[in-house]
């Protein structure tokens, strides 16, 4: 039996941070008090360390079965482990779809076999996310975290409001991808000075407002739970804002870099091209204003990994999407906590508390230790994940995960 006593250890317990000794049995935690004695044991002292629950990411690509050459259930729960999380929820996507229980049931093997932490599959709102059909929403549902189309706008109204209405009889949450495909007009950065300046197309950001603006109706006569996958412009936050006073059943998330970076950081480089795209620093300003006043409720990455190839061809051809869950921490840590713009338990309660309680996760004895005292730089080459690309390589960050474990399960570990 390996045991590790950490003592000193700045631990969080029941929404706040306490400073405690904590001795952990072959991963898992058998004792959280003051002084704690054990011979046998390696002892750390921990006094620059702080002991997290597990984080949790609603909104992850794993890219298995179907697109194994972008990421694989392995390597992309690995990162997401070398990240501190230790659940995730991954996005329909793949090929098959899991629209039907038989095209799910592949993807479920594959988890069972190689995830190193909890992964939780969505069911696809339409039938080969087309959105011509309702997928059969049913037969999946006991095996599925929510019901999502990601990557794809429900177009149809009145798909919408069936979908919501099959998913409030069923207990699960509708998450919405916004995009009003009408208002793209072949665009792939944000509709604003970049994009005129360099004689890009864009795209505006009412085809992410106006379809969440729909759904938002729908949801409050449907009754049904829902969530808006990552908001990126002032006119959703507000929308949804106005919605949570209403009543509605409503959540959303944003991710690190809609809160870090702007057009303004753009380069003709395919690590900046993501959907929705980055956008102006009035957007930002509200995102973080969203966050403060928790409008929104969960930081998450939408870790999207492409290959190189596909990440090399410039902002207008390049695939959308970047590689986030092993910097998601860092990056939260090192620009809001360390400038005083949140506390650290409230970027705790993004991380995990959060969106656990949103989704109905239960997950026991699943922790992340980090030292935050410790700075490096953003490489590629330290990436576990297949997807190395990132807007945010070469930056200089706060944080290091040194041990990752999941029910009990030591699955990362750089003590």
């Amino acid at each position: 039996m390996v045991k590790y006593l950490l003592k000193g250890a700045n631990a969080f317990i029941e929404d706040s941070f306490k400073k405690t000794d904590i001795l952990i049995c072959d991963g898992v935690i058998t004792e959280i008090s003051s002084n704690i004695q054990c011979e046998d044991a390696v002892i750390f002292s921990f006094e620059k360390m702080f002991v997290f629950p597990g984080f949790t990411d609603v909104h992850v690509h794993l890219r298995e079965p179907g697109f194994s050459y972008k990421e694989t259930i392995k390597n992309g729960t690995l990162a997401c482990a070398r990240g501190g999380y230790t659940c995730v929820c991954a996005m329909p996507n793949l090929n098959p779809v899991p629209d039907s229980l038989e095209n799910l049931k592949k993807q479920l093997s594959i988890i069972e076999k190689d995830a190193v932490i909890d992964v939780f599959p969505y069911g696809a709102i339409t039938k080969g996310q087309k959105g011509e059909e309702l997928a059969d929403l049913e037969a999946v549902s006991e095996n599925v975290i929510a019901f999502s189309d990601d990557g794809h706008g429900v177009q149809s109204e009145e798909m919408m409001r069936q979908a919501m209405l099959r998913a409030k009889k069923l207990g699960k949450i509708i998450v919405a991808h916004c995009e009003d495909n009408s208002l793209l007009f072949g665009g792939y950065i944000h509709d604003g000075k970049y994009a005129k300046e360099h004689g890009h197309r864009g795209i505006c950001s009412e085809s992410e407002w106006k379809p969440i603006e729909r759904d938002i109706r729908l949801a409050k006569e449907t009754g049904c739970a829902y969530h808006v996958c990552h908001v990126s412009c002032k006119e959703s936050v507000e929308l949804i804002r106005k919605a949570k006073k209403d009543g509605v059943n409503i959540t959303c998330e944003t991710a690190p870099h809609y809160l870090i970076l702007t057009e303004n950081d753009l380069r003709e480089e395919g690590r900046f091209k993501m959907n929705p795209p980055l956008r102006s620093q009035e957007d930002r300003l509200a995102l973080i204003e969203g966050i403060k006043d928790g409008t929104i409720e969960m930081i998450a990455t939408d870790h999207a990994p492409h290959s190189e190839e596909e990440k090399s061809k410039g902002l207008e051809k390049s695939a959308f999407g970047i590689s986030g869950i092993e910097i998601a921490f860092q990056l939260m840590y090192t620009h809001f906590v360390k400038t005083n713009i949140i506390t650290l338990e409230k970027l705790v309660r993004l991380l995990c508390i959060n969106p656990k309680k949103r989704f109905g996760i239960k997950q026991d004895n699943s922790y992340t230790v980090w030292d935050l005292s410790e700075k490096s730089t953003i490489k590629a080459e330290d990436f576990l994940s297949k997807g190395k690309s990132t807007p945010f390589l070469g930056t200089e960050v706060y944080g290091r995960c040194i041990l990752t474990v999941c029910e009990n399960k030591i699955v990362y570990e750089k003590l």
